[in-house]
């Protein structure tokens, strides 16, 4: 097996597939302004269209052929590190196994779990995949000397342009492919028939809106005590890899029945959704059908929209799979239970009992602990800057390229010589303590 190398001048340095903006080249500019080779490998015509620079490789195989044909790619051009975003899709997927078999360094990149204005860069992959610390101690030991991280906007970016960028990116892989006949993009749903999702959404917009503010002045009245139930994206990885759930209609099931069974007869619940969903599951009737079941009729709101902070603020606390709103709500001093595996999913930080207790007892985050973790996040994992936005899209760059080249630095978490190393032991089971009947 080859040895990851010291830092020791120039390295060859393999792009896989980027995001759907700028990033993935600025990104290269920085790494050969520091004196680096950098290849990219085009798996779709979106990968094309955004990199438009020397050294792209186009793959036009099949998925069981890519390990195999990486593997060559590597050995004849003396790879030394790969670099992916989205740590899950099935290509980076084997690439990450196919660096750690031969010894090489494997960067994922992904939208940060600090928000906003922040992106990850961990070593091989996020969620279940992470390696970074989950105990206390070794927490506070990475934060120590290392500045406050900033949670304030610093690039701001209008909804608009994230969409279309997405758009734009989908849709080339999808009109691509007489090109890249075999591209697997692992996608539960067609991009078409998600954007199809939004229209009905948006002939409903000005009712959606109103419905949450209705929802949202009750709660905020201080009428009655709710928690807040955090969806993601139906079609987030983090869901499907770093979870036992197969849907979050499975998560709502065991939330509202604990709900039903442990939670004082005046509480309540608000399921938020996210504000990106695409609209294809009718959340309302979903949580209306176990409502019924379960007898919480009247006690429970859906809603798409408010203001999730005074919302977080006055709630008993948050319920998600492994949302990153969960660091909202901490950093506002409110409980969190992951029902699913996060990073954020610490002794100290959240409700570490089943949601059996969570209804009735939730514990509170500490907030030395949570500002010693963000820091030790800034420091090791998360990078400041934006992934669409201009400004911020290069200081992300600038930052990706340097950490990249003093990577012995970032590694320490793979170190098994290092005392804040982190095996990768197996992780506890997702605190789910009811099955429904």
């Amino acid at each position: 097996m080859k040895r990851i190398r010291p830092d020791a001048g120039p390295r060859t340095i393999l792009m896989l597939q980027g995001p759907a903006s700028a990033l993935w080249r600025e990104v290269r500019d920085a790494l050969t302004a520091q004196g680096h080779r950098v290849l990219h490998v085009a798996l779709a015509l979106g990968d094309v269209v955004y990199w438009r620079r020397r050294g792209m490789i186009a793959y036009r195989g099949t998925l069981d052929d890519w390990p195999a044909w990486l593997e060559s790619l590597i050995l004849r051009e003396g790879i030394d590190d790969l670099l992916y975003f989205a740590d899950c899709l099935p290509y980076h997927r084997a690439a990450a196994e196919l660096a750690a078999r031969r010894g090489l360094r494997a960067w994922a990149v992904e939208n940060g779990y600090l928000r906003p204005d922040w992106l990850t860069l961990e070593p091989f992959g996020m969620g279940r995949h992470s390696r970074f610390a989950r105990c206390p101690d070794r927490i506070v030991a990475l934060a120590e000397g290392q500045p406050p991280a900033s949670l304030d906007s610093a690039w701001p970016l209008p909804f608009w342009v994230d969409a279309m960028n997405e758009m734009a990116f989908n849709i080339a892989h999808s009109a691509g492919r007489p090109f890249f006949p075999h591209y697997d993009d692992d996608r539960v749903i067609s991009p078409w028939r998600e954007y199809a999702g939004w229209v009905p959404h948006l002939m409903r917009l000005r009712r959606i809106r109103s419905q949450a503010r209705r929802v949202e002045r009750r709660c905020l009245s201080g009428a009655d005590p709710y928690a807040v139930i955090a969806l993601q994206m139906e079609t987030d990885y983090q869901i499907r890899v770093s979870s036992d759930f197969t849907s979050q209609a499975e998560m709502l099931e065991i939330a509202l029945l604990t709900m039903a069974r442990r939670a004082p007869p005046q509480m309540r619940a608000v399921v938020k959704v996210h504000p990106c969903d695409n609209g294809l599951i009718d959340w309302w009737a979903v949580v209306e059908g176990l409502c019924q079941r379960f007898g919480l009729e009247g006690r429970v709101d859906v809603i798409r929209g408010g203001r999730l902070d005074a919302l977080l603020r006055q709630a008993i606390g948050l319920i998600t799979i492994n949302s990153t709103t969960a660091v909202h709500a901490l950093r506002l001093g409110r409980p969190v239970i992951a029902l699913g595996e996060a990073v954020f999913d610490v002794p100290g930080l959240t409700h570490q009992g089943g949601l059996e207790t969570f209804w009735a007892a939730p514990e509170h985050p500490d907030p030395v602990l949570f500002d010693r973790w963000c820091r030790a996040m800034a420091a090791e994992i998360q990078v400041r800057g934006s992934q669409k936005q201009r400004h911020g899209r290069r200081i992300a760059a600038r930052e990706i390229a340097r950490r990249i080249t003093h990577g012995d630095r970032y590694w320490r978490l793979h170190d098994s010589q290092s005392p804040l190393s982190v095996e990768p032991a197996a992780l506890p089971a997702p605190r789910v303590a009811a099955t429904p009947s």
